[in-house]
């Protein structure tokens, strides 16, 4: 049986984790905000880890995670010794500037997936007729840094920045936008309890493996399967997650 101690620090690890995730999507959201309102321009210095963690009130290791997803997608760049920079290249990169964000940010998970459901399998032609093959190179390497992720974290980020290069592989400025709307919601700490409850290793194999299958269809321009692999695959999770 659980002793009141145990329960108030398993409390408390919660809280504390659901912080560290407000703080660093509310550092997602300056970066992203500023490079789409021109506040920050190509090529800029972001501040410091330690800058932004004290500015945020969140850990390092919260900053670190943050900055590596927005190093996944392409949207910063990041070099030892000189520090962290917006992309140079940001014309296709996410941002929030075009979306009230504020108005759907009480977005429920089980709502997102439904809206998931019905709007990314639609991507599939998009994908298949305008991918490049730098696209493609994208998604492998995506596909093989979550393979060889050593925690479930470094996993969920590679996994998203799989989908963001799904959604710039569109080659549609509306759609990446709207992807990286749900992108945001995704890092909301309700995601992040459901993923820490339900992703289990064997899950996360059989995840791997759907999006093998989805990246194959599109580089062999098959939309009608590409779709039904998207969809076979989000219908997939969310039985996992919701057990419907």
């Amino acid at each position: 049986m659980r002793t009141d101690d145990e329960g108030a620090t398993t409390v408390a690890i919660t809280s504390n984790r659901a912080l560290s995730r407000a703080g660093a999507q509310r550092i997602r959201e300056f970066i992203l905000n500023a490079a789409a309102e021109g506040t920050l321009a190509p090529g800029v210095k972001l501040p410091t880890e330690r800058e932004l963690a004290q500015r945020y009130a969140v850990p390092r290791n919260a900053v670190r995670k943050m900055l590596a997803q927005l190093e996944a997608e392409g949207t910063i760049t990041r070099h030892v010794g000189r520090g962290t920079f917006l992309a140079s290249d940001n014309g296709d990169a996410p941002g929030h500037g075009e979306f009230p964000f504020d108005s759907v940010s009480h977005t429920s998970p089980a709502e997102l997936m439904e809206a998931r459901l019905r709007i990314e399998p639609a991507l599939a032609e998009l994908i298949a007729t305008n991918a490049t093959p730098a696209d493609f190179e994208r998604m492998e390497t995506c596909l093989d840094k979550s393979e060889r992720a050593a925690t479930l974290d470094e996993f969920e980020l590679w996994d998203a920045a799989l989908h963001q290069a799904l959604a710039t592989a569109t080659h549609n400025r509306f759609v990446v936008r709207v992807l990286d709307l749900v992108a945001s919601l995704r890092q909301q700490s309700e995601w992040g309890k459901l993923k820490d409850r339900i992703v289990t290793p064997e899950r996360r194999i059989k995840y791997q493996q759907e999006h093998r299958d989805i990246v194959r269809a599109l580089k062999a321009r098959d939309a009608d399967l590409a779709r039904q692999r998207i969809a076979d695959h989000l219908q997939h999770a969310r039985r996992n997650l919701f057990g419907f």
